[in-house]
């Protein structure tokens, strides 16, 4: 069996260069590959076109090569917490494709599984069907749209084996796992990786056929987006 493990997030971003697309999974600022994003930012490229369901927030995800002015375009579902996003979109700085959630979510996966467009009626009559081709399927307008792909996706699991079989966690399931499917190169980043074998595969979500290089990763912060407490 072949072993994909890579020392580092540094080895991991082999081949990374300006003007590249990228899927970063997560979900707000959960199951976020943190050590690949540091990386990226310690590489400075830039021009970059990235996918994620949203940007982070200013100073931590994908809000960080906002901030370095490394992204050229941003594909995601909604602004987020992020005000420096916000900023850039609305000072045209940063190009931005803002996607219905589920919309963007078939357009990865059909990215990965190879399917080049599909129909859906979601935006249809909006800003978002402007300039897309619409057809009628029994009596219902429906616009198409076209899958989504990556020169690298970076995703983040809760455990990992040498193989590239990743098992992910709660609410980091959501966008992971397809994007691992769409990219050209995917790199996984684990918190704990294991000998090829020791993962019960009934509870493998992304088999390691989709993934070329995995490392485990370190210093997770693991940051909670908005925090709530009650006071008794």
């Amino acid at each position: 069996m072949i072993n994909k493990t890579v020392k580092n997030a540094q080895e991991a971003l082999q081949g990374v260069q300006d003007g590249m697309t990228f899927m970063l999974g997560g979900f707000g600022l959960c199951g976020i590959p943190e050590n690949a994003i540091q990386e990226l930012l310690r590489l400075g490229v830039k021009d970059l076109t990235c996918i994620s369901n949203n940007a982070g927030v200013d100073d931590y995800g994908i809000g960080l090569l906002l901030q370095k002015r490394q992204v050229r375009k941003m594909i995601a579902s909604y602004v987020g917490e992020n005000a420096e996003f916000e900023r850039q979109l609305l000072s045209g700085e940063l190009d931005v494709e803002l996607i219905p959630q589920g919309t963007l979510a078939e357009r990865i996966r059909a990215g990965g599984a190879g399917i080049p467009a599909f129909f859906t009626p979601a935006g249809y009559g909006t800003e978002v069907g402007e300039g897309k081709e619409s057809r009628e399927f029994n009596g219902k307008m429906y616009l198409m749209e076209q899958w989504l792909k990556a020169d690298f996706s970076f995703v983040k699991a809760w455990k990992g084996d040498t193989a590239g079989n990743l098992i992910y966690k709660g609410t980091a399931r959501n966008f992971n796992p397809m994007m691992a499917a769409a990219g050209k190169i995917t790199v996984a980043e684990v918190e704990e990786l294991v000998p090829a074998g020791e993962l019960d595969p009934n509870m493998i979500h992304t088999p390691g056929i989709y993934v070329q290089r995995i490392f485990q990763g370190e210093k997770y912060e693991k940051r909670i987006e908005q925090r709530t407490v009650r006071i008794a």
